[in-house]
């Protein structure tokens, strides 16, 4: 098997290649990634000491890259990004890679008539959710460019199935947490304050909830999906461990110990939702996945791994 996984280089790819090493160690992977500031150049070096491993720096948009690392037996499409604070103020470059860097992936993969194509998606598109889950069959409505763009891209590809037959599926997944994380998310951002004894900064009163994810079951159930899945389908990946931002920051500040740090709260965001959570019963069923960590000792061992692994996040943009 010679697998394309496009923005290998980021939190959930690598997490992903880490993963095929170690449970699938004869396919070869093709890593398609942009190397912006969300790949770590510490990341990259650790992925270039794997074996059947190969970085291809390149953009999903550019149809001649693309079509130069596409012999290959299946795509995973996880290039995107993710950040919805930058979507805010700059949504062009999502719409540049979310959107277009998935029609170029698809028109490519149809050319060359690709055996399986997994995107990769955000329970976000389904947007604010204040009672229940969302299912697969959930209209999308997005509450922010990030998740529009992404829900753009999930209809391309679904339209790419119905009418040129290419053999795709989607998988929407919950909040991730773990290693290798940039700390401009939630919880390395939350880790990392508290572990400088900084103020740990928390939108409006805190009583967003999300479904929390670690990062290595939402690999196995990328994993299943792109073994197991039916083309056509989605699947929703979650770990029912909802909590609130407030109380992620209550538990990471219990992790990393006293070191000064308190929790500040400060002025929400624009079209901050209140509560996003999935049913995860299709990839249950279909797939066999089911998560395999819980959160609270999850939290405690990603804490732990910022805590040791300083010398990845020291010199990363403020925080």
């Amino acid at each position: 098997m010679r697998l394309l996984i496009t923005g290998g280089a980021g939190f959930i790819g690598s997490n992903l290649i880490h993963l095929l090493h170690r449970e699938r160690p004869a396919w070869e992977v093709w890593n398609l990634d942009r190397l912006t500031y969300a790949a770590n150049p510490q990341t990259v070096a650790r992925l270039a000491r794997l074996p059947r491993h190969r970085l291809i720096c390149g953009d999903v948009a550019d149809p001649v890259c693309v079509a130069a690392c596409m012999d290959v037996d299946a795509v995973v499409n996880m290039a995107a990004e993710s950040h919805v604070d930058r979507s805010l103020e700059d949504a062009a470059r999502f719409l540049q890679t979310n959107v277009l860097g998935t029609q170029v992936l698809l028109q490519e993969a149809t050319r060359r008539r690709i055996p399986r194509f997994l995107q990769v998606s955000t329970d976000e598109v389904y947007g604010e959710v204040l009672a229940g889950r969302s299912g697969e069959d959930s209209p999308p409505a997005p509450s922010n460019p990030y998740a529009a763009s992404k829900a753009g891209a999930d209809l391309l590809v679904q339209a790419w199935h119905r009418s040129h037959g290419l053999p795709a599926l989607i998988t929407r997944c919950a909040n991730n947490y773990g290693p290798y994380q940039h700390p401009e998310k939630l919880i390395p951002r939350l880790i990392l304050r508290a572990l400088r004894g900084e103020p740990l900064p928390i939108f409006g009163d805190g009583a967003q909830v999300r479904d929390w994810i670690h990062v290595e079951d939402h690999c196995r159930g990328l994993l299943a999906a792109l073994e197991h899945g039916a083309p056509g389908r989605t699947y929703n990946l979650g770990a029912e461990e909802e909590r609130t931002n407030l109380a992620v920051a209550r538990a990471i500040l219990g992790h990393v110990g006293e070191t000064g740090a308190r929790i500040a709260h400060v002025a929400d965001r624009p079209g901050h939702d209140r509560r996003y959570a999935v049913d995860a019963g299709r990839a249950r069923r279909e797939l066999g996945w089911a998560p395999r960590h819980r959160f609270d000792a999850g939290l405690a061992e990603t804490a732990a791994w910022y805590a040791a692994e300083r010398a990845w996040w020291e010199g990363l943009e403020p925080t």
